[in-house]
């Protein structure tokens, strides 16, 4: 069946007010066909300030504006869970691309979405211009196919660097010409809240199975990149860059690094993110 929107967001929030209607109302303002997208909205039961903010300002603006959107309600998960909101979001889409967004965000591209939409029919990892340009997909845009084909975007809160991760091995990791500002604490001295205050950190400590670049977070990521390169040979695609990463011949991070225009990996050690075979 042929999707009903274009592109989906996948917001989970907590506790975020002018923040919240800013990054909306910045997507919606510079799209080009903002009927054609799908905003899907996760808040916590417990968040009071936020779910009163959407409901008495953002919910009526789109209504307005006769958008299309979804507010679900979860039992508090916490940063440390964060994938469990989008995981939970995607099931209830009905989009090619799904684009993982932040309620500290803010668009700054004028037709963003057809910039996404040039890449219709294509199997990659879109990556926006953002945080200095992280060789990450900080906000990744991913075709729908990939959640299917694995039933999750991913099993780990750390999303963008699961994906983009995926993404260079496979040889399917894409910058757009779109760029965000990532309003951020660490970043803009913005929204130093308790939101920002309370998140945790997942990196690291490689020796914690529960850890992005434990060996059982590694190798689980390895698996499902088959997946999908099964997935990609089915439908023609290449898969030089990724064979030559099994046969030796490839260093599965070198466009990785290349992208690093300023060394923002440097803080990880190479050695936990090897490639097991």
């Amino acid at each position: 069946m042929t999707p009903e929107y274009d592109i989906a967001i996948l917001l989970a929030t907590r506790g975020r007010t002018e923040s919240l209607g800013r990054c909306i109302h910045s997507l919606i303002n510079l799209a080009d066909s903002p009927d054609r997208l799908q905003l899907m909205f996760a808040f916590d039961t417990d968040d009071t300030i936020g779910a009163a903010y959407f409901q008495a300002h953002l919910q009526p603006w789109m209504d307005q504006r006769e958008l299309n959107y979804t507010a679900m309600q979860f039992e508090r998960q916490g940063y440390h869970r964060l994938n469990v909101y989008n995981n939970k979001l995607a099931e209830h889409t009905d989009a090619r691309w799904l684009m993982i967004w932040n309620d500290d965000a803010v668009m700054e591209t004028q037709s963003w979405d057809t910039e996404i939409m040039r890449h219709e029919g294509e199997f990659k990892l879109l990556a926006v211009h953002t945080h200095r340009d992280h060789p990450y997909s900080i906000f990744p845009i991913l075709p729908c196919k990939w959640y299917k084909l694995l039933g999750y975007i991913s099993p780990h809160s750390v999303q963008d660097g699961w994906l983009s991760q995926q993404a260079y091995m496979l040889d399917i990791y894409e910058r757009i010409p779109v760029w965000v500002l990532h309003d951020r604490a660490d970043i803009t001295g913005n929204n130093n809240d308790t939101t920002f205050k309370e998140r945790a950190a997942l990196e690291g400590r490689p020796n914690d199975p529960n850890d992005f670049h434990s060996i059982q977070q590694i190798e689980l990521r390895h698996r499902d990149s088959v997946t999908l390169a099964t997935y990609m040979q089915e439908q023609g695609l290449s898969l030089e860059f990724f064979s030559k990463i099994w046969s030796g011949e490839q260093d599965p991070w070198e466009k990785l690094a290349r992208n690093d225009v300023n060394k923002q990996m440097v803080q990880f050690d190479n050695a936990h993110t090897h490639f097991a075979k």
